[in-house]
C-alpha cells in the first residue's frame, strides 16, 4: 500500500462510532496516518500547494466531520496558537473591555483565548495558571497581579512567557495606563476647587492600580499645600458596595472631608449612593471624582468626573507585547496615557 490516494483507495475496514480522529480518517482512505496529518496541515496553510490527494483526504474529512484536536496538535508542534487570560473578575466591566480588546487582536492574529477568573485569590490564580498551561497555551496574559509579586516568580522560573495588563509588579513587562498621572490630574482638579479636606477610597494595598492612582492624587494635592492624613484613606475595595461603606466611614468622621477620590468608577458611584443616604449632593455639598471613565458615569443623574483609562489599547498592545515576546522581538513595558474628564460631581 502507498501513502498516496487512489480513486477507490478505502479500506474495507469499518470505521469506529467513536470520536473521528487522524487515524479514522487514514483507514477510510487506505493511507498512512502521517499523510493525512500531512494534507489537513498543508490545506490549513495559507498559499500552501494542494495536491489531488490533498484535496481528496480534506474532502474525506469533511465527510467524517473530523474536527482538530488542538491539544493534541500541540503536543506535536509545542505550540497551540493559543493565549491564556487570567482576571480577578470578569464581571468588571473594565476588565471585561480589556478582554474584548485582547481577543479580538488575539484572534487578527491567529490565535484564540482561554480566560479565566481568579477573585484576586492567590490559591486561585495558581490553579487557573494550571488549568491554562495544561492546554498548552503559547503565553499568558495576567490582569490579577499583586505588586509582592506572587505567583509571577515561580511562572519566570518555568520560562512561561506572559505579560501583564492593567496592573504592574516590578521587574515584569506590562501595559498600564498611566495610574499614577491620572490620580495626580485628580488631585491637581481638587486642589484648584479649593478643597483642603479630601478623602480617598482605595482599592486592596497589592493592587497597582489602587496604589498608584492613591499615590499620584496625593502628592498633587502636597504640591498644593493639602495634607492627606491617613485616616482620610480607606481600603474597602473597588466596588459599589465597598464604595458606599467607605464613604459612610468618611462622612462619619470627626472631620469629613469636603471631596472623595474613589480609585474606581463603581466605588465612586457607590459614595454618591452614601451621600443620598446622608441628604448631601454630589457636586454642591460633597465632590466626588472616579476613575476609569466607564459608560455610565456620564449618564448619571449627577454626571461623575473621572479620569479616561485606554482599556481597549491596554488590551490590543498587551497581546502585540506577548506575541513580540514569543517571536524573539524586542519589547519594553508600556505606559498609556490618560485623561481627566470633569463633569458636575466636582464642579456642580
Amino acid at each position: 500500500m502507498t501513502d498516496d490516494v487512489t480513486a477507490d483507495a478505502r479500506s474495507d475496514e469499518p470505521v469506529d462510532d467513536g470520536p473521528v480522529t487522524l487515524r479514522t480518517i487514514a483507514r477510510a482512505a487506505g493511507v498512512h496516518v502521517s499523510t493525512v496529518s500531512r494534507a489537513l496541515r498543508r490545506a490549513a496553510t495559507p498559499g500552501a500547494t494542494i495536491t489531488s490527494a490533498d484535496a481528496r483526504i480534506v474532502a474525506l474529512a469533511k465527510e467524517l466531520r473530523y474536527t482538530p484536536n488542538p491539544n493534541a496538535a500541540s503536543l506535536t508542534t509545542k505550540r497551540s496558537t493559543a493565549l491564556g487570560v487570567l482576571v480577578p473578575h470578569l464581571t468588571d466591566i473594565v476588565l471585561s473591555s480589556v478582554y474584548d480588546a485582547i481577543e479580538g487582536e488575539a484572534n487578527r492574529a491567529g490565535y484564540e483565548t482561554f480566560v479565566a477568573n481568579t477573585h484576586d485569590q492567590p490559591t486561585e490564580q495558581v490553579r487557573r495558571l494550571e488549568l491554562l498551561l495544561g492546554r498548552r497555551v503559547d503565553g499568558m496574559i495576567l490582569g490579577d497581579a499583586h505588586l509582592d509579586g506572587t505567583n509571577l516568580a515561580e511562572l519566570h522560573r518555568r520560562k512561561v512567557h506572559f505579560v501583564l495588563v492593567s496592573r504592574r509588579s516590578p521587574g515584569y513587562l506590562s501595559v498600564c495606563g498611566d495610574d499614577y498621572g491620572g490620580g495626580r490630574r485628580v488631585g491637581e482638579h481638587l486642589a484648584a476647587l479649593g478643597h483642603t479636606e479630601v478623602g480617598i477610597i482605595a482599592g486592596p494595598p497589592w493592587a497597582s492600580t489602587s496604589v498608584d492612582r492613591v499615590a499620584g492624587c496625593v502628592d498633587a494635592l502636597a504640591d498644593a499645600g493639602v495634607t492627606v492624613p491617613p485616616h482620610n484613606i480607606v481600603h474597602p475595595g473597588f466596588d459599589a458596595q465597598h464604595g458606599h461603606d467607605g464613604a459612610m466611614a468618611l462622612l462619619t468622621s470627626a472631620r469629613p472631608p469636603s471631596a472623595i477620590f474613589a480609585v474606581n468608577d463603581f466605588s465612586a458611584i457607590g459614595a454618591m449612593g452614601a451621600l443620598r443616604e446622608l441628604g448631601r449632593t454630589p457636586g454642591r455639598d460633597v465632590a466626588v471624582a472616579g476613575y476609569n471613565d466607564v459608560p455610565v458615569a456620564r449618564e448619571l443623574m449627577i454626571p461623575l468626573t473621572t479620569v479616561r483609562s485606554p482599556m481597549e489599547e491596554m488590551g490590543v498592545r498587551a497581546v502585540q507585547t506577548l506575541l513580540a515576546v514569543l517571536h524573539g522581538l524586542p519589547t519594553s513595558s508600556t505606559t498609556l496615557p490618560t485623561e481627566l474628564v470633569v463633569r458636575e460631581s466636582t464642579r456642580g
